[in-house]
């Protein structure tokens, strides 16, 4: 399974998204004998690789605000 496809954060991810939607709007037998599996691979793989980088860039800025929150405690304690 995988997320909801036509989101913003899967911008990235369109082409191969469009090509696994095309394959799938070929019928049903197409899709049976498993002529949709590379691009529904092609899509997994895009999709992780787009989460991998999105997880980066949320834990940098926890991170940072994890930061900022200790140097306030630490001015608090130093001062009270």
């Amino acid at each position: 399974m995988h997320p909801h496809l036509h989101t913003k954060d899967n911008r990235g991810c369109e082409d191969v998204m469009r090509a696994l939607d095309e394959c799938h709007n070929e019928g049903f037998i197409h899709k049976l004998f498993g002529n949709c599996n590379k691009f529904k691979t092609e899509v997994n793989k895009c999709l992780r690789a787009e989460r991998l980088e999105r997880t980066a860039r949320n834990r940098e800025e926890a991170k940072k605000k994890r930061e900022k929150t200790l140097a306030i405690w630490k001015d608090i304690d130093e001062n009270s």
